[in-house]
C-alpha cells in the first residue's frame, strides 16, 4: 500500500513548515492517474498523523479528471482512468493532466 509511504512523506512535508502548531486541516489534489486511492489516503493520513500536531486534522483531496492529447487526430479528451485511448481509437496518446499529486494549502491554529 504506498498511499501509507505518501501520507507519512505529506506529515513530514508540513511539519517542516508548521512546525509544532496545530494543524486543523490539510488540502490536497490528487489527480484521477495519480495512481492513488483517495480512501486509502484519508486512512493512512490518520494513522501517519497520530502522535503529532496532525492527529485530529481534516483532509480535503479534491480529485481533478484527466486530460490527454491524441497524436493521431489532434484531440485533446478527458481521461478518467488508467486506460489512455482516443475516442478515434489511437493508444498514441500524451497525457497532459491527472497525474499531479500536491499539497495546495495547510490550514492552522
Amino acid at each position: 500500500m504506498h498511499e501509507l509511504a505518501i501520507a507519512e512523506s505529506m506529515v513530514d512535508a508540513v511539519l517542516e513548515h508548521t512546525g509544532t502548531a496545530e494543524v486543523r486541516a490539510v488540502r490536497l489534489e490528487v489527480g484521477t492517474l495519480a495512481g492513488v486511492l483517495p480512501d486509502a489516503l484519508r486512512f493512512c493520513f490518520e494513522l501517519a498523523a497520530d502522535g503529532t500536531p496532525l492527529a485530529g486534522a481534516q483532509l480535503d483531496i479534491s480529485e481533478p479528471g484527466g486530460l490527454a492529447h491524441c497524436r493521431h487526430c489532434g484531440a485533446d479528451f478527458g481521461v478518467d482512468g488508467l486506460i489512455l485511448l482516443c475516442p478515434c481509437g489511437s493508444a498514441d496518446v500524451r497525457v497532459l493532466s491527472g497525474q499531479q499529486l500536491r499539497i495546495l494549502s495547510v490550514e492552522v491554529g
